[in-house]
């Protein structure tokens, strides 16, 4: 049972940094928000567009 609850934690850590994935290990804060920034101007961008 100890088990499941380390494996849900895991599978929490995975979630909470899944948008950080295409970052190089020991990149600096100016490249996490530089891809944080970039990936929310894509959102951004599809937002506007009509599906019909």
């Amino acid at each position: 049972m100890a088990e499941q609850a380390v494996d849900d934690g895991e599978d929490e850590q995975e979630v909470e940094r899944a948008h950080l994935e295409g970052l190089e290990d020991g990149c600096g804060c100016a490249e996490v928000w530089e891809h944080l920034s970039d990936e929310e101007d894509v959102e951004d961008a599809g937002e506007g567009q009509s599906t019909e």
